[in-house]
């Protein structure tokens, strides 16, 4: 994604839980800008904004305080584990042409032969890409595959000047026959067979 959306922050000069407490309830959220070797900056965030932004997967964002402006990438979002809510946000500073590694996650499309189904193992790839063209998500297809086909990482199309980190091995999606209803009630009734039988013997 290479739309840069803007949040305005506010520099932080108190900390703490209770600080904290009473941002998240003024609809702010606590964040800390750290990379390239610069000291950390802890900012507020403006939370609704925020939340939108991070909807989007690998949103490059173009953070304003006083009279700074840094691009930077969400590498952590703590969430509250009941309500979801953000608490706090770890952004990455980056810079024009400059490549970080991130996780993509994978979107399965199309429709595999007549019959099957596409089992997904891999829900994101691992990738290093510009930060300025970070993809939302990276599209595999399954149009027209058959039973007992495989994709594994390595063979996923990735977007122009990115790399794959994640193991080029690693199974990605592969396509299978579902079970028919008819096979448990097959598979049942063998087993009753199997079980009479030394009955009907022993009988004998």
């Amino acid at each position: 994604m290479s739309d840069q959306l803007k949040l305005a922050a506010e520099l932080r000069t108190e900390f703490g839980k209770g600080f904290a407490r009473r941002a998240r309830a003024a609809g702010k959220i606590p964040a800390v800008l750290y990379g390239h070797g610069t000291d950390p900056v802890h900012v507020l965030l403006p939370g609704h904004e925020t939340m939108l932004a991070l909807k989007h997967s690998n949103a490059l964002l173009t953070i304003e305080w006083d009279k700074n402006s840094e691009l930077a990438i969400a590498k952590d979002v703590q969430r509250d584990a009941v309500r979801r809510n953000i608490e706090h946000v770890d952004l990455l500073l980056v810079k024009k042409g400059e490549k970080i590694t991130v996780d993509v996650p994978l979107h399965v499309t199309g429709e595999s032969f007549a019959g099957t189904i596409h089992v997904q193992e891999l829900n994101s790839l691992q990738i290093a890409a510009e930060a300025t063209h970070l993809p939302e998500v990276i599209e595999v297809s399954v149009e027209g595959l058959e039973d007992g086909a495989k994709i594994t990482a390595g063979e996923i199309a990735l977007p122009k000047g990115s790399e794959l980190i994640t193991d080029g091995e690693l199974l990605a999606v592969h396509i299978s026959t579902p079970r028919t209803a008819a096979e448990p009630e097959e598979t049942e009734a063998a087993a009753e067979e199997s079980a009479e039988a030394p009955a009907e013997e022993s009988a004998e």
